[in-house]
């Protein structure tokens, strides 16, 4: 809508037209101003209106999957105005600002560290006979090393991950990310982190030899299609045993991360007993990602729902791994608002590692705290 001031004085009038349209987020150019706000699940606020785009905002919005934003051209008298954190009583500043308790440090992935891993990693799936697929291999893993080592990194932002838009190399990565922090959490040794660092990013290299139409087909399979499908651990194995440059560990972890402590999992159908420690831990990292990640024949789950499917399969999944999982994870990052099943909006403040669906929050109206996991009087409420 154009916005007009009139100079009276003058008797003239003044025009200033203030331009807005929406635009899809792939025609984005840099120096176009963003007329909206982008936020993320928590309602923290990524892009700010008002905003110039530069290249990396850009790639960011296609990251983010956001189809387009709305864009303005022309000048405002009036400054734009700034995000508003969310209304809070005095009551609640307080609270928040004595309670509030740092998460610990979380792995994080620059961009041009995403760029390159992920590129990385969709070589070596195309490539599985390329001579430097080792070095390569190497390559990645020691970017996701570094990573974890210069944040002196504990846990890890699960509603922050995804490195590629392209399903088989965002899981990689993230499965590989998962499981490098949990390995971490069990004081595995330096060696052994990095190892399974390397077993994450290709736990799936064996679907590189899927036929096409079976990988990639836009509905759920049949059990024909899924009998094919499951030989991608025994595939991937075989690449790897037939490069002779990966230990046993590895190779093993790859052909085992569909296994099931019951004995209900394949291509072995062994139980606990049989199953390599990195393939446990490969496992939850792979059950937790596949979850929450939509398929053109699925829907995602919520982090939460994700969370409370993982502590339910105690049957299926290595209890140690679990436990490791959820102590290293975090599900509400401390500051980030979230809605209560009571009603109200609140304010994370401190996380529990062995409750991660329970933190400390605080109300943003009424300023009480809510220990969601240690107030018996908290038992009936949950972060919605």
């Amino acid at each position: 809508m154009p916005i007009f001031y009139y100079n009276i004085k003058k008797l003239k009038v003044v025009i200033h037209v203030i331009k807005r349209y929406f635009v899809r987020t792939r025609s984005l150019e840099t120096g176009m101003k963003i007329d909206q706000s982008i936020k993320d699940r928590m309602d923290r606020v990524l892009i700010a209106r008002g905003t110039i785009l530069d290249e990396y905002l850009i790639q960011s919005l296609l990251k983010l999957r956001i189809g387009g934003v709305y864009i303005c051209e022309g000048e405002e008298d009036e400054p734009v105005p700034v995000e508003e954190e969310k209304p809070m009583s005095p009551m609640a500043r307080n609270n928040i600002a004595k309670l509030r308790t740092a998460d610990p440090a979380k792995v994080t992935l620059s961009e041009s560290v995403k760029k390159r891993v992920s590129e990385g990693i969709q070589y070596l799936y195309n490539h599985s006979e390329a001579e430097d697929f080792s070095n390569a291999t190497n390559s990645i893993t020691k970017d996701l090393m570094k990573a974890i080592h210069d944040n002196d990194a504990i846990a890890v932002d699960i509603t922050a991950l995804k490195a590629s838009d392209e399903y088989t190399f965002k899981h990689s990565v993230d499965v590989a990310t998962m499981s490098m922090i949990i390995a971490q959490k069990q004081k595995l040794k330096q060696e052994d982190i990095y190892n399974i660092g390397i077993a994450g990013l290709l736990h799936d290299m064996g679907k590189s030899k899927i036929p096409p139409e079976i990988l990639n087909k836009p509905a759920k399979l049949n059990d024909e299609e899924f009998a094919i499908m499951k030989q991608h651990s025994t595939l991937g194995y075989q690449i790897l045993k037939e490069k002779n440059e990966f230990p046993d560990a590895i190779s093993f972890a790859v052909l085992q991360h569909h296994e099931k402590m019951n004995g209900k999992g394949y291509p072995m159908g062994v139980t606990a007993d049989k199953i390599t420690p990195f393939a446990k831990i490969l496992s939850v990292a792979d059950v937790y990602d596949a979850l929450v990640t939509e398929r053109p024949y699925k829907k995602s789950f919520s982090q939460r729902t994700a969370v409370e499917m993982i502590m339910s399969m105690t049957e299926e999944l290595d209890i140690t791994a679990m436990k490791s999982f959820l102590g290293s994870v975090i599900l509400y990052p401390v500051d980030s608002t979230v809605q209560l099943s009571n009603g109200e909006e609140a304010r994370v403040v401190k996380n529990y590692p062995e409750a991660v669906l329970r933190p400390v929050v605080v109300g943003l109206t009424s300023g009480k705290i809510y220990d969601l996991k240690d107030d018996f009087d908290c038992a009936n409420i949950i972060i919605q």
